[in-house]
């Protein structure tokens, strides 16, 4: 069976110690994983801060702005919110693309201009994980 190459993308608050359930209600978003400080991390190792995230799954796709597209018109229209979670509990906003590679197929990795514009709003960064697996 061919392995296809996959991509997905997150939204992550993150900060020392806040609510997530305040950002879920305020957002009025479904987060997909959520994790305090000091909960143990998979490998056993405490939570050095407080990340609330908003992601897709892995889907098969050639190009990143799919998956990126799919979370960012679910928090765009959240942009004031964002702003005013950020300063009242001191939070920092990233966005992870991950890409798994099969078959040397590699997806289009590109930012969209209205991509690096709402992320510049927001103050978020943008980071890349891939994995080359053929």
């Amino acid at each position: 069976m061919l392995e296809n190459t996959t991509v997905a993308a997150k939204f992550s608050i993150l900060g020392d110690e806040f609510p997530t359930h305040v950002i879920t209600e305020t957002l009025n978003l479904l987060p997909t994983n959520v994790y305090h400080k000091g909960e143990l991390s998979k490998t056993n190792r405490p939570r050095q801060e407080t990340c609330w995230t908003l992601g897709t799954l892995y889907e098969e796709s050639f190009d990143i702005n799919n998956q990126l597209n799919s979370i960012i018109s679910k928090i765009k229209p959240q942009t004031e919110n964002l702003l005013q979670l950020k300063a009242m509990y001191s939070l920092s906003f990233s966005f992870m693309i991950v890409i798994q590679i099969e078959n040397n197929d590699k997806p289009a990795i590109y930012l969209e201009v209205d991509t690096i514009h709402f992320a510049s709003e927001i103050g978020a960064s943008i980071n890349f994980d891939y994995y080359i697996y053929s």
